[in-house]
Order: C-alpha cells, then sequence, then structure tokens
C-alpha cells in the first residue's frame, strides 16, 4: 500500500514524485509558453485571452520578440538558476519543429541534466514525438480529454501514448481534477499503472478570466472569496489520491494545488530572479518583490532631474536609476524618505513602489511619498 505525502500549500502525493514537480518547488523550472495554438478545445482551458489562440512565445512572463529571439530565453533561464524547462501552450507539438530547436538549444546551453518536459492535447503531429525525444526531451505529459478518462483505450490519443512509451521519455498524464469525476479519473490511474505511465498530475481547477463563463455554466462556483480555485476540485484530488494509494500502484500520483502553484512554484521563482537582477537601489522583500522610490517629473528629462538629484542632495550613483520604459527615476527608497517633503514642494511626484523582479514588472503596491 503506498502512502499519501502531504506537501507544500495542500498539495499530496504517491511515490514516486516527477522531478519535474520538484524542480517547480524550488521555483528552478523555467516556464516556455511555446506558443498559445491548440488543437484541443477545453471549456477549463485557463490560458488568458492575449495568448489563447495566438501564435505567441514566452519565457515565464518574458516575450520573446519572434522565435529566432532565443538571447532571452537563455537569460531567462539564467536570471532564475534554471535546472529545467517547462515547454507548455496551447499546444508545442503544432509547433513542433521550434520545440525541437528550443530544446536542443536548452541542452546544449545548460547541459544533458538540464530536465524539460512538455505537456500535450496528443491531437497533432504526434508522429514528431520521437525527434523531439531524440533532441532531448526527458518527460510528456498527455492531455487526454476528459470524456476518454473513464476508457482511455478509446481515445484518439492512445496510439500516440503507447508509442511513446516505447522511446524511453518519461510518459505522464496531467489533467485538471474535476468535481465528482473520481470515478473516471480513478479509471485513468489505474490504465496508468498498468501501462509502465511514471505518474499521473492532478492540478485544482480554476478560475480564470478566459474560462469564467464556461465553468459557470457547468454550475461551478469558487470555493472561497480569495481564491480562484473551483470548490470541491480539491475533494475529488484527494479523494482519489487515497484510493490510488489503497492500491499497489506503481505509477506517482501529485495533486497539485491552486495555493502551491501561487504561494510555492511562483514565490520561488520570483525570489531566485529578484537575487539575480535586483539593482543598488531595490530591496527585496521576503516574498522575492522589488522595493524601490520612484520620482515622476512633467517639466525637465529624466536626465536633467537625476543629475539634479545628485547635486542637490548627494546621492550615490549607485542608488539612483533612470527607467525610460516607465518614464521615471529610481531611487532607494531610504533615500527618497529623506528628501520626498522637498521634491513635493517642488512640484515633484513621488512614491513608494513594490512590484515584481519579472520581465512585466507587475506592480503591487504605491503609495504616496512623503507618507
Amino acid at each position: 500500500m503506498s502512502r499519501v505525502v502531504s506537501w507544500l500549500k495542500e498539495s499530496a502525493y504517491t511515490v514516486p514524485l516527477s522531478p519535474a514537480c520538484k524542480m517547480c518547488a524550488k521555483g528552478s523550472k523555467l516556464v516556455v509558453l511555446i506558443t498559445g495554438l491548440c488543437p484541443a478545445k477545453c471549456f477549463y482551458c485557463p490560458l488568458s485571452f492575449e495568448k489563447g489562440g495566438k501564435d505567441r512565445i514566452f519565457a515565464d512572463e518574458w516575450e520573446l520578440d519572434s522565435e529566432k529571439d532565443t538571447k532571452k530565453l537563455i537569460r531567462e533561464a539564467e536570471y532564475i538558476d534554471a535546472s529545467g524547462a517547462g515547454i507548455t501552450g496551447g499546444d508545442p507539438l503544432v509547433v513542433w519543429k521550434r520545440t525541437k530547436r528550443y530544446i536542443s538549444l536548452l541542452k546544449k546551453t545548460f547541459g544533458e541534466d538540464f530536465h524539460i518536459h512538455l505537456y500535450t492535447s496528443g491531437l497533432k503531429n504526434v508522429s514528431h514525438i520521437d525527434e523531439l525525444v531524440s533532441a532531448g526531451l526527458d518527460e510528456i505529459r498527455f492531455h487526454p480529454m476528459p470524456e476518454h478518462w473513464g476508457e482511455i483505450e478509446k481515445s484518439p490519443i492512445i496510439s500516440s501514448i503507447k508509442s511513446s512509451l516505447k522511446s524511453g521519455v518519461d510518459v505522464a498524464f496531467e489533467i485538471p481534477a474535476i468535481p465528482h469525476m473520481e470515478k473516471d479519473i480513478f479509471s485513468l490511474f489505474r490504465w496508468a499503472d498498468d501501462n509502465g505511465l511514471c505518474w499521473v498530475n492532478l492540478n485544482e481547477l480554476e478560475y480564470s478570466e478566459r474560462n469564467c463563463d464556461a465553468l459557470s455554466l457547468r454550475s461551478y462556483v469558487v470555493k472561497s472569496d480569495i481564491s480562484a480555485a473551483v470548490k470541491g476540485s480539491q475533494e475529488t484530488a484527494l479523494k482519489v489520491l487515497g484510493m490510488a494509494a489503497g492500491e499497489k500502484f506503481s505509477v506517482g500520483v501529485h495533486y497539485c494545488s491552486s495555493s502551491f502553484k501561487d504561494g510555492i512554484q511562483l514565490r520561488n521563482r520570483i525570489k531566485r530572479r529578484a537575487n539575480n537582477v535586483a539593482r543598488e537601489h531595490e530591496i527585496i522583500s521576503d516574498d522575492g518583490t522589488l522595493i524601490k522610490g520612484v520620482i515622476y517629473s512633467k517639466k525637465e528629462s529624466l536626465q536633467k532631474l537625476c543629475l539634479s538629484l545628485k547635486k542637490e542632495f548627494k546621492i550615490n550613483s549607485d542608488h539612483l536609476f533612470v527607467n525610460k520604459k516607465k518614464n521615471r527615476v529610481e531611487v532607494g527608497i531610504w533615500v527618497l524618505e529623506k528628501i520626498a517633503p522637498a521634491l513635493k514642494k517642488s512640484g515633484l511626484e513621488c512614491y513608494m513602489i513594490e512590484e515584481y523582479p519579472t520581465a512585466d514588472a507587475l506592480e503591487v503596491e504605491r503609495a504616496p511619498m512623503p507618507i
């Protein structure tokens, strides 16, 4: 009998656990959205309107200018000290040549131990899976449609799954824990165990801007006022996880909670990035966000403002930064706390800013200075 291991932020698993999941917990998996295109039409797809159905490429939050813009891909991996990459979409097999190129590049740059897994619906270009494995793919996670979970042998992707099992790559299923589908999910577990899959990953079902109407039409609701997770999804996942533990399964089952993704995976990844990208004027918070002072001027250029600040207040150059993209001068918050009253009298706008250290620099909080 297996044992259910309670893990981080309400997640849980039975052994074995995928190396990719262990890396995600450390924040060391680079997330490569290689395209938003996908042949499947999953009603619960959480991908945003800006990405879903569009052929765009992102390395974490950093959008690549084109398929050939691989410098950002490598730099982002370096910024988070990545030990591996998860290639997702959309469906990476839609652009299998691009996927193969990126796998080869990442392996060549970071070595054979750099673990690469990808997700696929298995509905298109499956004849090229062997080429991806030859390029260095370590793990493939198939996403069968819910109507086939109870009878996977009738799925249109069954031949692709069986073919992949012969290729030497680690094969897994990854599906959402849809409430009240315990019987079908457990049937998928049993088939996976009988046929030599390595593991099955269950994700907590979540609301997003793109799937909210489809979920609401099916009478799903959020489980609390502070969560986007669907009520009943976690209960379903833990129930079937317990059922799996009661069998002598060799296949590992992992339940990945919504809070794990936000509170562990994302948090640890941004902390890793912050340690590599933070400038001298930025303070790294316990959550990995960057705290800084910012100054806006409507009268003079950013360069002139920066020079006048240095001259008038004797500010160290390392504690000032001209952010042309956001049209502001940034300064150490400990410096701004001292000079903000004088700057405000001069008509300058001063704020304390907290933002993510990610490429999109998402702002978390803004407070006027002086307080």
